[in-house]
């Protein structure tokens, strides 16, 4: 767990020496300035048809839809490739994506709209049936914390059970029984526990989540295709199918990914268009067209570091915060970078960047897993406004971190290939039975007709068939958006209970027998 770290002694005696000897107070630094010229953006703007197609190129990534905002215009919107592969219907400024976690800086708008006061995303978020393991933690925990992921809740808590076919009813209420670190001390960047936060803004006043953003940003910004429901992006016409890449290098919609658990944290769908409308919002401190749509305080707010989610790699490095649904970064020259990420494993992957001094700001939508596409087109853009053409390979640089995250949460241990001399299971009635846990539900091991085991696990059972590796441990091939490949399953006859290793990163994969 990250943790912010107070400066050390040696720093503070370097301090009280200088302060010793010092005859007067020194000057503030000079506040950042604007510094890309129009011409500058102009050439960015004009790089974008082929940066996007070679990348895609690269990639294979079936779809892609960018819009740049400038000075409060539109200086871009385009749409690139198909909605599905085999499917002749291009994409458009109009055709609908899923956002995927893009979704929190827009739902951290709707909060922004509906809270009058900045001080008001520091009051208790009271919501019923979602409570934290400590009570004193539950009575105190507010929106900022639960918006910038400092309530100590484990990094994706309630993700798998989200995977499971769990609701968001019974995922909020079980977050009670996930460990907690210490509050508002480090960052672990959490769906659920944002989700709980807009959902207890949505429940004071009264109403559904879906209803509030809509009232509150959606309708009044004019973005007509944006929604926070599944079954709005299935049944928009011009939608883009999710992707994922096959082994030969192809890609396919095999999967449907229904986020509505998690809607405020992950469930927006929309397009370039509307995105765009929602950047020139963003860039003019809550005004659109003349109207004002959200508090420039309170839209402020939102974008204002509130913890530390990554700290420098080197004495030079710079800090990264998270504030309220946004990753808060400073550059070199002191301007103020916001940026978010969105990323479905099952096909979507997006991406929105904003220099606000700059008034500059640019949305790219995708309908492939995340292979780093629009992240690097993104930094592409901006790289190309400030030095007049990219001065690095973003796209290999930003899929090989893809890379290295798709590969976290894998099993040391090659399941596939059971070592030599592996001891043989026992009987079945060893260990069919059902299994009962207080996070995760029931699980149900069965023998089927071909002497084989099986395993049961969620609301509505998913059934994984059992492989024997050695003695009583046994592995199943783990599927969803937190798929990590075969994952072990230990039986402890004696102890009556079995333990799953992709549901024990928190410690709570232990079932026992009934």
């Amino acid at each position: 767990m990250r943790t912010l770290r107070a400066f050390t002694a040696a720093g503070a005696a370097a301090l009280l020496a200088s302060a010793g000897t010092a005859t007067a107070a020194p000057s503030p630094p000079p506040a950042p300035t604007a510094q890309l010229t129009d011409a500058q953006v102009d050439t960015a703007v004009r790089s974008l048809d082929a940066t996007v197609a070679e990348m895609m190129r690269r990639t294979g990534v079936p779809g892609v839809s960018v819009a740049v905002v400038h000075d409060d215009e539109v200086v871009y919107l385009k749409g690139f490739g198909l909605r599905r592969v085999g499917d002749p219907a291009a994409v458009g400024p109009d055709t609908v994506f899923q956002i995927a976690s893009l979704s929190k800086p827009v739902s951290s708008t709707v909060a922004a709209g509906v809270l009058k006061d900045p001080a008001d995303f520091d009051r208790h978020a009271e919501l019923p049936g979602f409570a934290l393991k400590d009570p004193w933690v539950t009575s105190h925990v507010t929106t900022a914390d639960l918006l910038s992921h400092r309530s100590g809740l484990p990094d994706h808590a309630g993700d798998l059970l989200e995977d499971l076919g769990y609701d968001q009813a019974y995922i909020l209420d079980h977050l009670r029984l996930a460990p907690l670190s210490p509050f508002r001390a480090g960052y672990a960047y959490t769906n659920f526990g944002f989700t709980a936060a807009a959902e207890a803004l949505a429940r004071s006043r009264g109403t559904t989540w879906q209803k509030l953003s809509a009232d509150t940003l959606f309708k009044p910004a004019g973005m007509t295709h944006t929604s926070t429901g599944f079954q709005a992006f299935v049944d928009a016409p011009d939608h883009a199918a999710t992707h994922v890449r096959n082994a030969d290098g192809t890609w396919s919609p095999r999967y449907v990914r229904d986020p509505d658990a998690q809607a405020p944290a992950g469930g927006v769908s929309s397009t370039a268009r509307d995105m765009s409308r929602w950047l020139r919002l963003q860039l003019s401190g809550g005004t659109l067209d003349g109207k004002r749509i959200i508090p420039a305080d309170t839209l402020a707010r939102t974008h204002l570091p509130e913890i530390v989610s990554q700290p420098p790699a080197s004495p030079t490095g710079r800090t990264g915060f998270y504030g309220l649904g946004w990753n808060v970064n400073y550059d070199d020259a002191g301007r103020l970078r916001l940026s978010h990420s969105g990323a479905f494993e099952l096909g979507a992957n997006t991406s929105v960047g904003m220099l606000p001094l700059e008034e500059l700001g640019i949305v790219v939508l995708t309908n492939g897993a995340p292979v780093g596409l629009p992240d690097a087109i993104a930094a592409d853009f901006f790289d190309t406004a400030e030095h007049g053409r990219a001065t690095t390979d973003w796209l290999a640089l930003t899929g090989a971190l893809y890379a290295r995250i798709n590969a976290e949460g894998r099993s040391p241990t090659d399941y596939a290939h059971p070592p030599t001399g592996a001891k043989p299971a026992g009987k079945d009635s060893t260990y069919a039975g059902t299994y009962d846990n207080p996070y995760y539900g029931k699980a149900t091991v069965a023998a089927t007709s071909e002497g084989k085991l099986t395993l049961s696990l969620g609301p509505e059972p998913m059934v994984f068939p059992l492989t024997h590796y050695d003695g009583d441990t046994f592995s199943y091939e783990t599927t969803g958006e937190n798929a990590v490949g075969r994952t072990g399953v230990f039986f402890s006859p004696a102890d009556r209970t079995v333990r799953i290793e992709h549901l024990d990163a928190d410690h709570l994969g232990t079932f026992t027998r009934g």
